[in-house]
């Protein structure tokens, strides 16, 4: 089947991903590091018990994970609100290092930005990263703001997704999505959950910055098309509860077959509206939920001969970062510098439950 990309409405006008860069937190850990601080953890665990969770870790295909705090303080009984605090002060840092790092990367002044959206679900703060980025680079006082929440590791591509729909609309203007996420200010010390301790095993803290234009001179990557995919009465399936402790992970040990069984519905409609099959994509620029995730897509893609090879490498590299993760992988997809017309498909899962979906053309 030949590839038919049409532009998306009747200016000719795109929005194209002008530029993606990363920024991580002074802590971190290999996973054999990690091991003491587990022995103290669960010292009054069953011994089975402590051997299976030091299986999970190692099995988990995270070989490195980043962190705003040491291990002595994820490990320690810090409050909710001495955590907190940490993710503020720590996630403005991150936010203003990765958007500075961008911005140098396209050749953009802090000015020439017209929009900035902001995402994390791991921490509180209000007002909202970008209203403290807009004070430390000086941003126009008219920019649009749009701090997004609650979205999990979906939110990343939602982003992307907000972004895209403010250019199309705004022909002329740029745009910045920021990530910034810290799971591990979210570990349950007194949790002993599965839940808990797989988000301990393949959660990682990072942040990320993707700049958008819908400038014609503009290079990059453009954002053919997107959608979002809603899964009914999941609702339970993933997220955080509110507790005196702080965010508690909710994780359904469900979700690899939950995805795995909407699958095609997610994947092959969006393609045949585009013209295009799996076999016609050349980059899968997904999202890294965890090992099982990754193998079920693996196991759904492999007969079309695609591979996830640069999301087992951020997840072995840097875990799950929730929404920034994804934003990793396309930046090292990026690098690659694809030849024209080449094409890419952006997924990632999240609360809700929902798949988030973006088609790239270079």
């Amino acid at each position: 089947m030949g590839i038919s990309l049409s532009m998306d409405n009747k200016n000719n006008m795109s929005v194209k991903i002008k530029a993606v860069a990363r920024a991580l937190p002074e802590f971190y850990s290999k996973t054999a590091d990690i091991f003491p601080f587990l022995d103290v953890w669960l010292r009054d665990q069953d011994e089975r018990f402590i051997r299976k969770v030091k299986k999970i870790f190692e099995g988990a295909a995270v070989d490195k994970r980043y962190a705003i705090m040491s291990p002595e303080q994820v490990f320690s009984d810090l409050s909710f609100e001495a955590r907190n605090d940490i993710y503020i002060k720590e996630g403005i840092k991150l936010g203003r290092q990765c958007l500075e790092k961008a911005l140098e990367k396209a050749s953009w002044k802090p000015e020439d930005l017209d929009y900035i959206i902001t995402v994390s679900c791991t921490g509180i703060m209000i007002p909202s990263l970008d209203a403290y980025l807009i004070n430390a680079l000086q941003l126009r006082q008219d920019i649009v703001r749009l701090p997004v929440t609650e979205m999990g590791c979906a939110a990343g591509v939602s982003g992307l997704i907000y972004a895209k729909n403010f250019l199309k609309a705004n022909p002329g203007k740029r745009a910045a999505v920021i990530a910034v996420e810290s799971p591990t200010a979210t570990f349950q010390l007194n949790d002993f959950s599965m839940a808990n301790i797989i988000s301990a095993a393949i959660f990682g803290d990072g942040a990320s910055c993707a700049l958008l234009s819908s400038c014609p001179e503009e290079s990059g990557p453009e954002v053919v098309a997107e959608e979002m995919y809603h899964f009914y009465d999941a609702e339970q399936m993933m997220g955080f509860k509110l507790t005196n402790t702080g965010l508690q992970m909710v994780l359904d040990v469900a979700v690899p077959d939950t995805i795995e069984s909407h699958f095609p519905q997610i994947i092959h409609p969006f393609l045949a509206k585009h013209h295009l099959e799996i076999k016609d994509i050349d980059y899968l620029v997904f999202h890294p939920g965890g090992k099982k995730i990754i193998q079920v897509v693996e196991e759904l893609f492999g007969s079309f001969g695609k591979n996830l090879n640069e999301t087992k490498a951020v997840l072995q590299d840097f875990g799950n970062m929730s929404s920034a993760t994804v934003l990793y992988v396309l930046e090292d997809v990026m690098n690659k510098q694809p030849k024209a017309g080449s094409t890419g498909l952006m997924l990632s899962f999240g609360p809700g439950f929902s798949a988030q979906r973006i088609l790239l053309k270079w």
